[in-house]
C-alpha cells in the first residue's frame, strides 16, 4: 500500500503544522492513519491575507498560462492515479477501483474548466456611432470553498477548478476526516509552478472557519458542496455581507420505473448503483417508485442483487461496498430503517450493522413505505434503498417531487410520452433516463428547491466565479 500522507496545511506556497490536531481514522479497520493539524485564527488571517495577494498575481495571469498550468497539475494526478487512490481507500472507505475512478474524474473537472479558461468570451453591443459597449468578465476574487468527506478528491476539485480556471484565488476547507485526497490536489498544483497565495488548504472546526472566512472583506464568493442545513447556515451568513453563494446541497434522488422497461436490468442497474460508495452520493438514487405491474418482479431481482454485495475492506479485491465513512452514519441508518418497518415497510434485507469492527452497513432494502416514514424524507446517505409502487405516472411524478430535495433524479421508459412527461415533470437540476450517471464535467451540475443555487461542470461552471461589467466608451465628451 502507498503511503499515507504527512498530513499538513497550505498557506501562502508553504506546509505548515498547527499546535493542534485530531485524528485521521480508517473505517474499516478503525485504526488511526495520520494526525490533522487544525488551523488556529492566525492560520486562516495568513491565509486570507496570501489568498488576496496571490489573486492579484492570478488574475493577471492569461487565460492561456492558466490554462496551461492547470492542465500540468491535471496530468501530475493522473500520474500519481494509485497512489492517491490508495490514500482515499485508506481515508474514506470506498472499494479501490472506485477510488481508482475518483481520481481520473478530479483530473476531468481541472481538465475541462482549464479548456474553459481560454473561452471566457465578453461581446459588443451594437451602440451609436462614436460610442462602443462592450462586456467583460473577470475574477469575482477570493473564494472560500468548502468540500465534504464522500468524495476526497473529486469534490474539492470541483471548487479549485473552477476557481483556478476563472482567475480566482481560493482557500479550501476540506473534510477533516478525509484530507489526503486535497493535499494530493495542493502537491500537484505546487509541482506545476502555481505562484504563492492562489491556492491555500485549511482543516479545523467547520463553523469556526466558515464563521471567521465569510464575513471578510476580501472573500467575494463561498461555495460548498454538503447538507442543506449547513448551506443554510453558509448561505444566512454571506447574506449578512451581500456574499455569493455557489452550493450544491443535499438530495433524495427519485427513480420511476415504467411498466415498459427492461425489468431485470432496470433492477440490476439500480441496486448496484444504490450501493456504490456505500450509498454515500448526493445523486444515490434512492427512492424507486416502480410501476404496479412489474413491482414484484423488479423487487425481487433488485433485493437478491442488493443482498449479494460483497461488502469488506475496500483494499481487498472483489470488494463491491466499503464501509460507511464515519461511526456517525451507521446509527442514523439503523433509526431510519426501524422507524420505516415501525410504521409498516417490510423489511426486504439487511438492516443492520455489518460488523463489529469498522462503519459497516448492510446493503439494506425497504419495499412498502408508507408515506409517514421519516425516510421518505430525509436521505439516508447510506446503502438503504426504497421500493414502493405506482399505477399510474402522474402519482409516480407527485411522489417524485414530494420532498424539498431537487438535485438529481432518474427515470426507466421506452416510451417517447413517458419520457417526455418525466423529463418535463421532475423537478431536479439533473434528470437521466436509462442511465442512473448523473453528471460529467461537461454536464451543468446542481440542484433546484432545498438542493442548492448555481452550478458546476459544463460551459455554466465558470458563471458563478465571474463577475460581468459593462463597459461604455465614447469618443466624444457628452
Amino acid at each position: 500500500m502507498s503511503t499515507y500522507p504527512e498530513l499538513k496545511l497550505f498557506i501562502d506556497g508553504r506546509w505548515r503544522d498547527t499546535p493542534d490536531d485530531l485524528p485521521v481514522v480508517n473505517p474499516a479497520t478503525e485504526e488511526v492513519i495520520g494526525r490533522l493539524p487544525h488551523a488556529r485564527t492566525s492560520d486562516l488571517e495568513d491565509a486570507l491575507a496570501a489568498a488576496e495577494a496571490g489573486f492579484e498575481t492570478w488574475r493577471r495571469t492569461s487565460p492561456r498560462e492558466r490554462s496551461d498550468l492547470i492542465l500540468r497539475a491535471a496530468a501530475i494526478m493522473r500520474a500519481r492515479q494509485e497512489e492517491i487512490a490508495q490514500c482515499i481507500t485508506a481515508e474514506q472507505g470506498k472499494p479501490l477501483a472506485q477510488s481508482r475512478l475518483e481520481v481520473i474524474r478530479g483530473a476531468e473537472f481541472f481538465e475541462w474548466d482549464a479548456a474553459e479558461a481560454m473561452r471566457v468570451y465578453g461581446r459588443v453591443i451594437p451602440s451609436a456611432p462614436g460610442h462602443r459597449i462592450t462586456v467583460h468578465h473577470q475574477p469575482v476574487g477570493v473564494v472560500a470553498a468548502f468540500s465534504p468527506w464522500n468524495f476526497p478528491m473529486s469534490q474539492p476539485a470541483r471548487k479549485i477548478a473552477g476557481a483556478l480556471a476563472s482567475g480566482c484565488s481560493v482557500i479550501i476547507k476540506a473534510a477533516e476526516e478525509t484530507p489526503a485526497g486535497a493535499i494530493h490536489i495542493v502537491r500537484a498544483f505546487e509541482e506545476a509552478g502555481l505562484p504563492r497565495g492562489v491556492l491555500n488548504l485549511v482543516f479545523g472546526t467547520p463553523s469556526e472557519i466558515s464563521s471567521f472566512l465569510i464575513p471578510q472583506a476580501p472573500v467575494r464568493l463561498v461555495a460548498l458542496t454538503g447538507s442543506t442545513a449547513v448551506g443554510r447556515q453558509l448561505t444566512a451568513l454571506a447574506a449578512q455581507h451581500d456574499t455569493p453563494v455557489l452550493m450544491e446541497l443535499g438530495g433524495h434522488a427519485p427513480v420511476i420505473v415504467c411498466e415498459d422497461t427492461d425489468v431485470e436490468r432496470a433492477a440490476l442497474s439500480g441496486a448496484v448503483r444504490k450501493m456504490r460508495n456505500a450509498g454515500q452520493v448526493c445523486t444515490s438514487p434512492t427512492r424507486f417508485f416502480v410501476h404496479d405491474s412489474i413491482y414484484d418482479d423488479f423487487a425481487r431481482a433488485f433485493t437478491e442483487r442488493a443482498a449479494a454485495t460483497v461488502t469488506g475492506n475496500g483494499v481487498t479485491d472483489g470488494v463491491e461496498m466499503g464501509p460507511t465513512a464515519n461511526d456517525r452514519r451507521p446509527p442514523v441508518l439503523s433509526a431510519l430503517v426501524e422507524d420505516a418497518v415501525s410504521k409498516g415497510a417490510e423489511l426486504r434485507t439487511g438492516g443492520a450493522r455489518a460488523s463489529n469492527t469498522g462503519y459497516f452497513f448492510q446493503p439494506t432494502v425497504l419495499g412498502d413505505v408508507p408515506g409517514t416514514a421519516e425516510i421518505m424524507q430525509t436521505e439516508p446517505f447510506g446503502p438503504v434503498a426504497v421500493l414502493n409502487r405506482f399505477d399510474t405516472l402522474d402519482t409516480a411524478i407527485a411522489q417524485a417531487n414530494s420532498v424539498p430535495y431537487g438535485l438529481a433524479g432518474y427515470g426507466f421508459s421506452n416510451r417517447a410520452d413517458y419520457v417526455h412527461r418525466m423529463a418535463e415533470g421532475v423537478e431536479v437540476g439533473n434528470f437521466s433516463i436509462n442511465t442512473l450517471e448523473a453528471s460529467l464535467p461537461e454536464t451543468p451540475f446542481g440542484g433546484v428547491k432545498s438542493s442548492g443555487y448555481g452550478r458546476e461542470g459544463g460551459t455554466e461552471g465558470l458563471e458563478s466565479y465571474l463577475t460581468t461589467k459593462n463597459v461604455w466608451y465614447s469618443s466624444e465628451i457628452v
